[in-house]
């Protein structure tokens, strides 16, 4: 799909030298933008899903307790 933005002239040019700073065209860093974008609400949305199941769920931990010092065991 195309999309027609308008931005002010130096907006564009800095947005683009930027751009060229990462190794990208200014198309490929507003596609890139417009993914992640479009991907944040999914992920929100997923991560939503997953915490209403671990609200929901009826598993025990038997007593385990986070600890510390194991967790950072090397």
């Amino acid at each position: 799909m195309n999309i027609t933005l308008s931005v002010d002239e130096q907006v564009a040019q800095r947005a683009r030298e930027a751009a060229q700073k990462m190794g990208k065209s200014l198309n490929q860093a507003v596609r890139d933008y417009l993914e992640q974008l479009a991907g944040s609400s999914r992920r929100g949305q997923e991560w939503a899903q997953f915490e209403a199941r671990c609200l929901q769920s009826t598993a025990q931990l038997g007593g385990w307790k986070f600890n510390r010092d194991e967790a950072n065991e090397r």
